[in-house]
């Protein structure tokens, strides 16, 4: 096993990407809290505040996505493979997070049903068990992991690829991260 690469390696302006429910927003407030940077929460400018995740206009997402990139640091979490051309351009480093698909099952619906208080929830907490998360989560994300290898193939900026649970706690380790408590 290789030595993680450091966290000062990846810079000032990091994305995390990743399945859902795989801990890439507890992992950016963990980096924002150690680099003293923003850590954005893409979920909360693609979805509504005080809904059940009801997708915002596509305009207003990308405007607020592109506002957000154009800062000198922040940590930022989500996929959205329609604006990464955009974020990959300004990232100084990438880090992909992927977990087993029952594991992420478990976490969504432990998330869903049991945490009120998470980072990356949308305010007003409306969140409700859904199907078509069910099904995304099981047959559907992992399609995508060929996509985001190419366009990481060409972003030119450190990459770091966390493929178990184990591997992303021996990053929390070795990078001095502490998991946050959800406010």
């Amino acid at each position: 096993m290789n030595d993680p690469l450091p966290l000062a390696a990846l810079g000032r302006r990091i994305c995390i990407l990743g399945p859902s429910s795989n801990g890439k927003s507890t992992l950016a407030t963990a980096i924002g809290r150690k680099l003293g940077i923003p850590a954005i929460h893409l979920d909360l400018f693609f979805h509504l505040p005080n809904t059940d995740w009801e997708q915002r206009p596509k305009e207003e997402f990308y405007a607020l996505h592109d506002a957000a990139i154009e800062g000198d640091s922040w940590v930022m979490d989500g996929n959205y493979s329609s604006a990464m051309p955009r974020r990959f351009a300004r990232a100084t480093g990438v880090i992909l997070v992927r977990a087993p698909r029952l594991a992420n099952l478990m976490r969504y619906f432990n998330r869903t049903l049991f945490q009120t208080k998470r980072f990356g929830a949308l305010e007003g907490n409306k969140d409700s068990v859904k199907w078509e998360m069910i099904h995304w989560l099981l047959f559907v994300q992992s399609r995508n992991y060929g996509k985001y290898d190419a366009m990481l193939a060409d972003a030119g900026v450190p990459v770091v690829r966390m493929n178990s649970m184990a591997e992303i706690n021996r990053y929390y380790r070795a990078w001095g991260l502490t998991r946050p408590i959800a406010p």
